[in-house]
């Protein structure tokens, strides 16, 4: 299982600790909401992963205002192994003042603390700051507790309306010695903007002080260029997300390989008896030795606001 998957979507996307089911609906008359989830991912190690889970939110106005709790169930089969299943129980907080918004989802497994954690401004130079603990997906990470503690800044710097940068910068550190330092870059070009369409060139490095000390991968160092098309829409309180890429990456022990990258999201709002719904699917791969290392996942969910 590759460890870089769970981290290039966070410091990609921004923060996105527990899944995000529905726009923000605050003319709707509902203040509570109970939800549930099913994740599955599979890569070119035949590893799976599956994560049913239950929220529970007391206060509900919304991703960006809730109070509650989650329970999860999870399933790791790595490299086709027999499935190893785990508990995880999470308190799920998010909120918004005048300037910051933050959210988090603070639990834990029965053996250490799990979560993620961030807060963010809406200033035309966002700042974000970041944190998230979590197993490593692995054989030996399932069964001998291997964790990762990645935490990280995001900064954006707009140009103008069409064009601007985003900076990411980061430190996951494994249980064991090894250490990663993350550099992370974005440019975008807003091609049209009536239709959510895009261009981002997209780049990001890491360095481990000490690489392969475990069975996740982990090279002395990693590079990725990967150009980008992406197309956000919103239509009647409906959002949906396609992006496609196809650029270059290397490794300490790898040279150049093709790297590819494809995502599809669609999210709807709340309607009039509070129900919502969410899906996504997203793929990507790493270069091995052995040849290029896909991996994929798919997350549905529902739900309903009270």
């Amino acid at each position: 299982m590759n460890t870089n998957h769970v981290v290039a979507t966070i410091i990609v996307a921004g923060f996105c600790g527990a899944p995000a089911f529905a726009q923000s609906a605050d003319d709707q008359p509902f203040s509570h909401a109970v939800s549930t989830d099913l994740f599955a991912s599979t890569d070119a190690d035949n590893t799976e992963v599956y994560r049913a889970g239950v929220n529970l939110d007391f206060k509900y106005l919304g991703e960006e205002q809730l109070l509650g709790v989650r329970y999860e169930q999870a399933w790791y089969k790595p490299l086709g192994q027999r499935a190893r299943t785990r508990e995880r129980g999470f308190l799920r907080y998010a909120d918004k003042g005048k300037d910051w918004a933050w959210t988090s989802q603070i639990g834990t497994d029965g053996h250490t603390v799990l979560g993620a954690a961030s807060i963010h401004n809406n200033a035309r130079f966002r700042q974000e700051y970041f944190v998230e603990r979590d197993i490593v997906e692995t054989p030996r990470g399932v069964d001998e507790g291997i964790y990762y503690t990645f935490v990280g800044a995001a900064l954006d710097l707009p140009i103008d309306k069409n064009n601007g940068f985003t900076l990411v910068g980061g430190v996951q550190e494994f249980t064991g010695k090894n250490v990663r330092l993350h550099a992370r870059g974005t440019y975008t070009h807003s091609i049209k903007s009536d239709w959510g369409l895009s261009f981002q060139l997209r780049s990001r490095y890491y360095h481990s002080t000490h690489p392969r000390e475990f069975d996740y991968y982990s090279p002395r160092y990693y590079l990725q260029i990967l150009p980008v098309v992406q197309m956000r829409r919103y239509s009647g309180g409906w959002r949906y997300l396609l992006a496609a890429g196809i650029g270059g990456q290397r490794d300490a022990v790898t040279d150049w390989t093709q790297s590819r990258f494809a995502t599809a999201e669609i999210t709807s709002p709340a309607n009039r008896r509070g129900w919502f719904i969410k899906a996504a699917a997203q793929y990507s791969n790493t270069p091995l030795r052995t040849g290029i290392y896909d991996y994929g996942q798919l997350m549905l969910g529902v739900g309903k606001r009270f």
